[in-house]
């Protein structure tokens, strides 16, 4: 069984979505889930985890209504202010649908302090009251005030998203690796195998160019603690959903048939609560 722990739904608003540069132009246009649901039948996915692409509260009602009406969206990261002082009053709410897992804030954009003010720590100390988890979208420059972060909390789960993002279309790797494999102690953070087609270079990347950074990954958090994700429909600027799944599974093709479920959906069933 595979379960993505990692992909996008949205109705395409050029300011809205104004992240989606030039370079990315090919996913300016609407993206949701009859297309991705024929992709999963071909490539044997029997769920998801679908996460927040907009930074209100209105994606994350967008998301819930989509997962009422598409069973393979087996759960939701969603976006709320934890900055806000109402915010336990919104964990409260979101709490009443047992599809929403967790959030996210697009901390990538954000100085490294944006992690370690206090309106931001009080949110995420809220979070486990409610079951909920975190998904940390950052940068390699992130990964210090990332550190904080998850020791401040060790009964808290967080995930990194997309490796935290290494520089890969530059071959740079030595300082990400170092931070990864402190990162990687606390047993409470855990990381998705996903976005790295779009670090590496769009349009002549080679498998090989991934296989550094997967080992560093696999020998900080072990197969326990990782979980596939595709990035869709982020990841199509650069390859296919196929080719996406194909580096993942060939990569892990020599691992027993228990480290693979466990990093195909095994981890993120687990995490998620799915």
């Amino acid at each position: 069984m595979i379960i993505d722990s990692h992909q996008h739904f949205w109705n395409y608003e050029p300011q809205k979505h104004g992240w989606i540069d030039e370079d990315m132009k090919t996913i300016r246009r609407d993206f949701l889930p009859d297309e991705l649901e024929a992709i999963f039948r071909e490539q044997g996915v029997a769920g998801s985890v679908a996460v927040e692409a907009d930074q209100n509260e209105a994606e994350t009602e967008f998301l819930i209504a989509l997962s009422n009406k598409y069973s393979f969206i087996k759960g939701i990261v969603g976006y709320t202010d934890l900055r806000a002082d109402n915010v336990e009053e919104r964990l409260a709410y979101f709490n009443g649908y047992p599809v929403v897992k967790g959030f996210r804030h697009v901390l990538q954009s954000q100085d490294p302090s944006f992690l370690l003010q206090p309106s931001f720590l009080r949110g995420i100390g809220l979070l486990k009251k409610y079951g909920f988890t975190y998904d940390i979208l950052v940068f390699p420059k992130h990964l210090a005030a990332v550190k904080q972060l998850v020791a401040g909390f060790p009964d808290q789960l967080f995930v990194l998203d997309h490796l935290a993002k290494p520089y890969i279309k530059h071959g740079q790797i030595d300082e990400w690796a170092a931070d990864i494999r402190e990162l990687a102690r606390y047993s409470n953070l855990y990381c998705k195998l996903s976005g790295m087609v779009t670090e590496a270079d769009y349009l002549h990347w080679k498998q090989p160019d991934f296989t550094a950074y997967l080992d560093v990954v696999v020998n900080a958090f072990g197969t326990n603690r990782l979980l596939y994700g595709s990035d869709w429909p982020v990841c199509t600027v650069a390859a296919s959903y196929g080719q996406v799944s194909a580096i993942i599974k060939d990569y892990f093709a020599t691992f027993s048939p228990e480290e693979q479920e466990a990093v195909f959906s095994g981890n993120a069933t687990r995490f998620y609560h799915l």
